[in-house]
């Protein structure tokens, strides 16, 4: 496997400025991108009766949506890398806008599964990567600070867009909430007009990304093939990458299943449905506020040479709750599993995309996201249906919490030790670089000396 490569962006992030403007932009882009799918569910019994159809397949509106936003992600890396941020994201919004629009005159359920399915899951992908690539090229020093900030808009929206669809819904019913819901989203237009292209000054001295990753400084070789010239696919034989894509993977197949069933779970225990419901809104509000202290956390000194460690213990914190859950009695054990879940939940969620910059560098980030969504469309969708099962089977849902405290926890335990191996095997080839390049310097002034000698 080559050995990870220096990256270097060739200019100084202004790390400010008009920055904190492109924050404001992902924020709203990436807010609506995660929240705007989970938002939907309210509408799915009115248009369950109107369309006279099954529940699993008024469910298949939101789950197309997010397959279609994770199986865009390689389109829209390719039309970053060829056209910049902020046109991407302006054509997302008016893509999702006009699947909006169109979905409110459907005649059929399919109509709604292309409509709001297919191009609004576009029109999402098209939001997501370009708002998480962007700030990669404004940010180096604070960049854990403003991805922990932007990131904090999935819940900020998600807790926002709740009570507006219902209220919508009461008002107007589900087709005109979906024309108001359309115009709604054109706002990804104007969050995309924020995203102006940084203005690269040449700095002075290289400045390579983070310790974790590419600074070896190893050359690559030539690239060829077609599909090359779109997307980096050389980030397959990228050690970090790899480690971050096994890991993912496996932790996708339990990370959305606890927040799906959380509520059945407390009705099924007997509380109440409007107390299982405000277990929700406690884990959005601590997810809303951990994202950005996480942010703030993770580009501290301390922290930010060595963050792929506290993404490691992220996601094990976040495992072992889940194995804890089924121990909490009662509803007020059930207030404290959410406090703790949405704590873990936000810190992964805030330093998902950092770790993977952090490993990759920002020069690759479009790429390496975009190959990301695309491979863990599979376990975000079966995710929650295989944990489905386990309730269905068992008639209970300790075994799904188990299985899912199982499945984040044992990445978690893999990332630490992976990530360990990937820090040394990069002190020990910078070590190796920087000898390399003494060798190299006594060499030039050997060869001076006798030159000078001799002439």
């Amino acid at each position: 496997m080559a050995p990870p490569t220096a990256t270097k962006l060739g200019y100084t992030p202004p790390d400010g400025g008009w920055g904190w403007a492109v924050v404001l932009g992902s924020f709203i882009s990436i807010g609506f991108s995660y929240a705007f799918p989970k938002s939907l569910t309210i509408y799915f019994k009115e248009i369950q009766k109107y369309f006279s159809v099954s529940y699993s397949q008024t469910a298949w509106v939101s789950s197309v949506m997010l397959a279609s936003m994770y199986a865009a992600g390689p389109v829209s890396s390719i039309l970053v890398n060829r056209y910049g941020s902020r046109p991407v994201v302006m054509v997302g919004g008016v893509m999702v806008s006009a699947g909006m629009v169109l979905a409110s005159f459907g005649s059929t359920i399919m109509h709604l599964y292309l409509c709001v399915g297919v191009i609004g899951g576009f029109g999402l992908a098209f939001n997501l990567q370009p708002a998480l690539t962007i700030i990669g090229t404004y940010f180096h020093v604070k960049r854990p600070l403003a991805n922990g900030l932007a990131m904090a808009g999935s819940p900020v929206l998600l807790f926002t867009l709740a009570p507006l669809n219902q209220l919508l819904l009461d008002s107007f019913g589900w087709r005109g909430s979906f024309l108001i819901l359309g115009a709604i989203l054109l706002n990804c237009c104007v969050a995309g007009s924020l995203m102006r292209p940084v203005n690269k000054h040449p700095q002075r001295e290289p400045q390579s990304d983070s310790p974790a990753s590419n600074r070896a400084a190893a050359e690559e070789g030539a690239r060829g093939g077609c599909l090359q010239k779109f997307i980096d696919v050389s980030l397959f034989k990228h050690r970090g990458f790899l480690i971050y894509l096994v890991g993912n993977v496996v932790m996708f197949l339990g990370f959305f299943a606890p927040v799906v069933f959380l509520a059945p779970y407390a009705r099924d225990i007997g509380i109440d449905e409007y107390s299982a419901a405000f277990l929700l809104s406690i884990f959005a509000l601590v997810d809303m506020f951990v994202r950005p202290a996480t942010g703030l956390i993770g580009n501290t000194s301390c922290i930010r040479p060595r963050i792929q460690y506290f993404f490691s213990f992220a996601v094990t914190f976040t495992g072992v709750c889940h194995l804890l859950c089924p121990l909490a009695s009662g509803y007020s054990g059930l207030v404290i599993y959410a406090v703790f879940f949405g704590i873990g939940f936000g810190m992964v969620c805030a330093l998902l995309f950092e770790v993977l910059m952090d490993l990759v560098g920002a020069h690759r980030f479009s790429s390496a996201v975009g190959l990301v969504t695309i491979i863990e469309c599979g376990p975000v969708l079966l995710g929650p249906p295989i944990s489905g099962a386990l309730v269905d089977k068992f008639g209970d849902y300790t075994y799904m919490y188990y299985a899912c405290g199982v499945l984040v926890a044992v990445p978690g335990i893999f990332f630490f030790i992976m990530n360990y191996y990937n820090y040394k095997k990069l002190d020990e080839e910078q070590r190796r670089s920087v000898a390399v390049e003494m060798r190299s310097d006594e060499e030039a002034a050997q060869h001076k000396i006798d030159h000078d000698e001799s002439t």
